[in-house]
């Protein structure tokens, strides 16, 4: 009997040594041809330093009111293309690259909390403001944006002076559940992270219409978009660094019953990635809030339903 259980600690032995170091084996080469943010940026685009992180960013417009636009999940500014000129004619526009995302520095180290973290985003908002001397903003957040701007709006409420939320992620808002954290923050699972990475980011052509109602509006030069971030040096870590800090919302369920602040949800009728009916309970949540729905629409309006989403938004700002 002793022999059979010092036989099966050196098999149980033997397999978790093979589980802690043969992921560190596996080959994770490195992505030929990419390149600085800079050499990929638009003629518009700036590089401003917050928090010690270098942002992607794009201004227009002059004046008040200031609106600083935030994209959702594997997105970046280019997601607001179609309705950044009308809104820049109402005041000044702000669009950046979240981290982890567009054209924004994706950092290896770092000391300190993560700056992929939603709390760290939650704060970047603030410091940009303060970069650029703005004491208050109206924030237009889309899905995890949406998610990041109610949070904003609630620990800075003095920062804040309405709110868009545009198929908010609040109920469902996703992050890595508590238990695969460690995993995901092992050192084996570090060292394949860059592969997941660009595993995920090989089904973005399959992915991307199903954010949208009518999927043939997700036409070969919105997929293009959406792929450049692609061609940028550390995208594979940075996306991976984003997953490993992603958290859920946690109670922010309630506490947008807090907001006490004009406030629009705006959602497509047919979105699926954020259902229309989580949409519709926030706008009956939220005290006072105001409600738009897109008429055959998806999860980003601002991109399949450019003139609808206009003309929810922009009396909603201008009054």
């Amino acid at each position: 009997m002793k022999r059979l259980a010092r036989t099966a600690l050196i098999v149980i032995g033997l397999l978790l040594l093979l589980v802690l170091t043969v992921p560190l084996l596996i080959p994770v080469p490195p992505l030929p041809g990419l390149l600085p943010p800079e050499q990929v940026a638009d003629a518009d685009s700036e590089f401003i330093t917050v928090n010690g992180l270098r942002l992607h960013v794009k201004r227009s417009g002059q004046g008040e009111p200031v609106m600083v636009l935030l994209h959702g999940f594997g997105s970046h500014t280019e997601t607001w293309r179609s309705v950044r000129p009308q809104l820049s004619a109402l005041g000044t526009v702000i669009a950046f690259d979240r981290p982890g995302f567009g054209l924004t520095e994706r950092p290896l180290t770092w000391t300190g909390a993560s700056p992929y973290s939603p709390a760290a985003q939650v704060d970047l908002v603030i410091g940009l403001l303060d970069q650029l001397g703005i004491q208050r903003a109206i924030l237009i957040g889309n899905s995890a944006g949406g998610t990041i701007s109610a949070q904003v709006a609630l620990r800075y409420p003095d920062r804040v002076s309405a709110l868009v939320l545009v198929d908010p992620a609040i109920y469902a808002g996703g992050g890595t559940p508590s238990l695969v954290r460690p995993l995901l923050n092992s050192p084996q699972m570090r060292h394949l992270g860059p592969l997941l990475a660009r595993s995920q980011a090989a089904n973005i052509a399959n992915l991307l219409p199903t954010a949208y109602h009518d999927p043939s509006k997700a036409t070969s030069e919105m997929l293009a978009f959406y792929q450049r971030p692609l061609k940028v040096e550390n995208w594979d870590r940075g996306f991976y660094e984003f997953l490993a800090a992603s958290r859920s919302p946690g109670t922010l369920s309630e506490d947008v019953k807090r907001l006490a602040l004009p406030v629009l949800v705006v959602t497509g009728e047919f979105d699926t990635w954020v259902p229309t009916e989580q949409s519709l309970r926030l706008a009956r949540e939220i005290p006072g809030a105001q409600l738009a729905v897109m008429p055959n629409c998806g999860h980003v309006p601002q991109e399949e339903c450019p003139q609808d989403f206009l003309q929810a938004v922009v009396p909603f700002i201008t009054g």
